[in-house]
């Protein structure tokens, strides 16, 4: 047992007699997100620490050391590669070359308009068809998106973000798979549905009122569990709350209100907690400093399991596990010598899989410039390739667990994200919190203290603060996005002459019906989008029923 009054006594004498005779580089130091960092950890910053309690076995409560029993000694973290460019034709190559290089998932992005509700051919969206994403407009674009890919074997994450595209493109989906004749028994994968990103971090003019995105967010989860079995219907998507400029402890907390929020509207709507929660996924960043955020998911597994279990009541082990995907943080990459993002990606990965991620992507190293290019992609597969079988880091389970450092961390983050919960819970919950503005200004003030940490060269960034190169000279490619306007918009002009439109004129008000009713839009959808209707269709339906909305400026 260890003597606390012993190690504080020599804790305090090393500090004064030994540690104080050299000078620091720096008066004092924190974290990324400001959590005094103290510079030696002993066994007396655990006095309270319990460990069957606060720790435990993975695969058992509270989670904090990973949600398997074997974690990656049985079965590695997916290694799901993001892509998406240009028409569909083009992304569904990207995908093939990826699972034909050991890719293990399918990770697709959607470009603007298509996240947003618009068509291709939208005069508010022609500048942005085919850039950050791939172009879907009706359910023929996704016939081809996934053309000769087994998705009934192979696991598919559709980075639909915000509610308004992700109900269109969901609905697609799982309107393909009825054509290919695939069992939605056999359907495994994630949409990230999160209505977050639609009101309060990536807003595009004239999004839907929160109350309703949210609504459309739900549905999902309801029509899934309904459904579709083996779906994780929402991806509560912290990654994107963090690369608006959120804290890692906003990061977590925002994530899991919203989640609190979906379960408590589906146990409203007649469900059992332990009927939907197994399927609630997060996503979530890895940014620079390596062990918060390794801190960072542990103290989420262990908030989460608590709050499943004591708050809503679940029963089932697998309610209360916090299960995630990462993305290295790309708002942490640089334009200025971009080489250099291979290392930072790298670092970042390394901290997702201590920290104990169920699936990683890793940022190409010219994602700061550009779409990545097929050699980016490749490297940044191959970055996850090495990690898992040349580091050994698959050795043994939570590797830090029991660290001083990092269970003082892990403590730290706790608290801070028990604290903006009660925030949140103090203002009527997560949709409260985005109508009144209040998460618009606390990610807009974090995101302003991080620029200026930046610029102030408070936080060294190498190659834009500090190891700058005049006049560098990029040594990399960059990829161009291929001609994606003019291609959508003729398919989509073709679509129109093809269907019938007294049928495309009765889908839609199915549609409309549906939302007077009350009722859950994805049962509508999923038999609407074969007419075909396109998506800015549906979005323009959805828009003259519940109106749109303008955040609150602070």
């Amino acid at each position: 047992m260890a003597n606390f009054e012993e190690i504080g006594k020599k804790s305090t004498k090393w500090r004064r007699e030994v540690h104080s005779r050299q000078k620091e580089s720096k008066e004092s130091f924190q974290t990324l997100s400001g959590i005094p960092v103290e510079a030696l950890y002993t066994p007396e910053h655990l006095k309270d620490f319990d460990y069957l309690r606060d720790l435990g076995f993975p695969g058992e409560a509270p989670y904090v050391r990973g949600v398997h029993p074997t974690m990656y000694r049985g079965r590695t973290w997916t290694h799901r590669q993001l892509a998406g460019y240009g028409p569909p034709e083009e992304t569904n190559q990207r995908y093939k070359f990826l699972l034909s290089q050991g890719a293990t998932g399918i990770n697709g992005v959607y470009d603007y308009p298509s996240l947003r509700g618009y068509d291709s051919d939208d005069p508010e969206a022609r500048g942005d068809v085919g850039r950050g994403g791939v172009a879907i407009d009706t359910v023929d674009d996704m016939h081809i998106l996934f053309d000769g890919i087994p998705i009934d074997k192979v696991s598919v994450s559709l980075v639909s973000c915000q509610p308004i595209g992700n109900i269109s493109l969901q609905s697609m989906y799982f309107a393909n798979a009825q054509k290919r004749g695939i069992s939605f028994e056999k359907l495994a994968g994630t949409s990230q549905n999160d209505f977050l990103l639609e009101t309060a971090v990536t807003i595009a003019p004239g999004v839907l009122p929160p109350r309703a995105s949210f609504k459309l967010s739900v549905d999902a989860i309801e029509y899934c569990t309904k459904y579709v079995p083996r779906w994780n219907p929402i991806s509560f998507a912290g990654y994107n709350y963090r690369e608006a400029g959120s804290t890692a402890p906003q990061e977590i907390a925002f994530a899991i209100a919203n989640a609190i929020a979906c379960a408590e509207d589906m146990i409203r709507r007649g469900f059992l907690i332990d009927d939907f929660a197994p399927r609630l996924s997060f996503f979530h960043s890895a940014h620079n400093d390596f062990f918060e955020e390794i801190a960072k998911y542990r103290a989420a597994r262990r908030v989460y399991y608590r709050i499943m279990r004591e708050r809503l009541g679940a029963q089932n082990p697998r309610s209360m596990m916090y299960r995630f995907h990462v993305q290295t943080a790309g708002v942490a990459l640089t334009a200025q010598q971009p080489l250099n993002n291979i290392s930072r990606a790298a670092y970042h990965a390394m901290a997702a899989v201590l920290g104990g991620a169920q699936s990683v992507h890793i940022d190409g190293y010219d994602e700061a410039l550009c779409t990545p290019t097929e050699l980016s992609s490749i490297t940044a597969l191959r970055t996850q390739q090495i990690l898992q079988l040349e580091t050994g880091v698959t050795n043994t389970i939570d590797p830090l667990g029991g660290s001083y450092f990092i269970e003082s961390l892990t403590e730290k983050m706790e608290e801070e994200i028990l604290a903006i919960l009660v925030k949140i819970d103090d203002m009527g919950g997560i949709v409260n919190a985005v109508d009144s503005g209040w998460i618009h200004n606390e990610i807009a003030t974090a995101a302003f203290e991080y620029q200026i940490a930046i610029e102030s060269e408070k936080m060294p960034i190498v190659g834009v603060n500090c190891y700058r190169i005049e006049d560098e000279e990029l040594p990399i490619e960059l990829f161009e996005t291929p001609e994606t306007v003019e291609t959508q918009s003729a398919k989509l002009e073709a679509m129109r002459k093809r269907r019938s439109a007294a049928e495309a004129e009765k889908a839609l008000d199915s549609v409309f019906r549906c939302c007077e009713d009350d009722g859950n839009l994805m049962e509508v959808l999923v038999e609407a989008v074969k007419v075909p209707i396109s998506e800015g269709e549906i979005s323009q339906t959805l828009k003259r029923f519940y109106g749109v909305w303008n955040p609150p400026l602070f």
